[in-house]
């Protein structure tokens, strides 16, 4: 093959990829207050996405996306296993401890020391309640943390319950 029979060949490919991909629109249009929502729909049809750009006051940056998840995974799932995951959620002092972690009180005896958290023992106890759930890990004995992948699912949670 010739060097311009190759060029001319590369060319009407060129073209042709061209056309089948068309224009593209901007991934988030400016002032788009509805971006996540018109990428599920435009992406998956049916379905569920959250994320989050988190800054916390310790200096820790968290960017996270769960989805598109379609809507049938999530209708057909079993959603008695949330059970134990939410379920630990629904207690005052353990959202406290989560936010007080958050905040960056991470040691054991910071947080005891904390006024309406209940005795020692209660404590361990809801800590360890957290623990069990994936809220929090103790990297360190007596230290503790919310892992980066759930904070914010965390936070979409408590912002889900506003009204």
């Amino acid at each position: 093959m010739e060097n311009a029979e190759i060029t001319e060949r590369l060319a009407l490919i060129e073209d042709r990829l061209a056309a089948l991909e068309g224009p593209t629109a901007p991934a988030v249009t400016p002032g788009d207050r509805f971006f996540a929502l018109h990428g599920v729909r435009d992406s998956i049809g049916a379905g569920t996405v959250y994320a989050g750009h988190v800054e916390l006051p310790t200096g820790e940056v968290y960017d996270w996306q769960w989805g598109p998840v379609p809507l049938r995974t999530t209708l057909d799932a079993d959603w008695a296993t949330a059970v134990g995951v939410l379920s630990a959620l629904a207690n005052p002092v353990r959202l406290r401890l989560l936010r007080e972690v958050l905040l960056g009180t991470r040691g054991a005896t910071e947080l005891g020391a904390l006024d309406g958290l209940g005795t020692t023992g209660q404590l361990y106890h809801h800590l360890k309640q957290l623990v069990s759930a994936g809220w929090l890990r103790s990297p360190a004995r007596g230290v503790y943390e919310v892992p980066g992948d759930r904070v914010v699912p965390l936070l979409v949670i408590l912002t889900a319950t506003a009204r």
